[in-house]
């Protein structure tokens, strides 16, 4: 229950993410999974998961995994996504956020959050590259 207790309270938070019903299923420093079932809020016209559902999955993942990975004395903010749709995702699908942690956290600059996304079967179905703008807070 503490996974999805957790996934609710992050909703509340930021309520734009209900709409996928996500699952944080790993987050710390340098890592993140989230996972979404594959449900008609979710879904295009074709019946496979949207591609806008994709990058707030990827979002939520990337979002998440920085949070936890700088410094309390830092914050941060997306400022831009590349995004490849790879193939039609008609399962569950998994993000996976990673990012390369610097030894020592600059006053401010980019760090970039790697997101695949996988379906079931372990395929790959979308990438993206998320920069986040990481600054000392005021």
């Amino acid at each position: 229950m503490g996974r999805q207790l957790f996934s609710k309270a992050l909703c509340f938070k930021a309520p734009y993410f209900s709409s996928i019903k996500p699952l944080m299923a790993d987050l710390r420093p340098g890592a993140a999974e989230v996972q979404v079932k594959k449900h008609r809020a979710v879904l295009n016209h074709l019946g496979t998961v949207h591609a806008i559902a994709m990058c707030n999955m990827a979002e939520l993942a990337g979002g998440m995994m920085t949070d936890v990975s700088i410094p309390t004395t830092h914050r941060w903010i997306p400022k831009g996504m590349k995004v490849e749709y790879l193939k039609k995702a008609t399962t569950d699908l998994s993000a996976k956020a990673s990012g390369q942690l610097p030894e020592v956290w600059p006053e401010s600059g980019e760090f970039v959050a790697h997101v695949d996304i996988q379906d079931l079967h372990g395929v790959s179905v979308a990438r993206m590259e998320i920069a986040m703008w990481v600054s000392a807070k005021k």
